[in-house]
């Protein structure tokens, strides 16, 4: 059965959301922004192509003549549906149904990239052996640290509108990028059949 790409649009956010909010319930805690982003990066990408690959193919099952028009756009239009509900729900809740999580996320993200400087300037400093690039470094990393005090990170927020914007932008470049991938797969056995039918 094949089901019309906005449909499929459709359950790709309901599956978004089902995902998000065993998140948000199961692991909102000490671990909860690495969480989420290890479902950014493997969990939804694979979703996403799942479900674009589905609308393609079983479009593809049901007619011998597909173009790469028709292929981009069974692959694309879910994932568009999908990824712009989701990111404007996902913004709404978290910015004025449960504030506290968004105040979570934005910590752990900082916090984060303390650790991340930290780590980098421990593992930099053991392989350095002359004095005055280990005094560079502690001077770099003194410079940097005052950009994590309380004063600093008190009106940082990753979860703005604009922030959310550049998301979806860059959200939508993978979308693209897979798209004309579907596109010229499917395409390419189409136009195969297509002349040896006509021979």
């Amino acid at each position: 059965m094949t089901k019309s790409p906005s449909t499929l649009g459709i359950i790709l956010f309901i599956a978004t959301m089902i995902i998000f909010f065993v998140a948000y319930y199961f692991f909102s805690g000490i671990n909860y922004f690495d969480i989420s982003l290890k479902i950014n990066a493997f969990v939804l990408p694979i979703l996403y192509a799942g479900g674009a690959f589905w609308s393609v193919k079983s479009f593809w099952n049901q007619n011998r003549v597909v173009s790469f028009k028709d292929a981009f756009s069974r692959a694309f239009v879910p994932m568009f549906i999908g990824g712009i509900l989701s990111i404007f729900s996902i913004y709404a809740f978290l910015n004025f149904v449960d504030p506290d999580a968004k105040k979570l996320l934005n910590y752990q993200y900082v916090q984060r990239q303390k650790t991340e400087l930290d780590t980098e300037y421990q593992s930099a400093r053991k392989i350095m052996k002359h004095q005055k690039d280990i005094d560079e470094l502690d001077k770099k990393y003194k410079e940097r640290l005052p950009s994590f005090s309380p004063e600093a990170i008190k009106g940082k927020d990753m979860l703005t509108a604009s922030h959310f914007s550049g998301y979806f932008a860059a959200i939508l470049i993978f979308y693209v990028v897979l798209s004309v991938f579907f596109g010229a797969f499917f395409r390419t056995r189409t136009v195969y059949q297509e002349t040896e039918n006509q021979e």
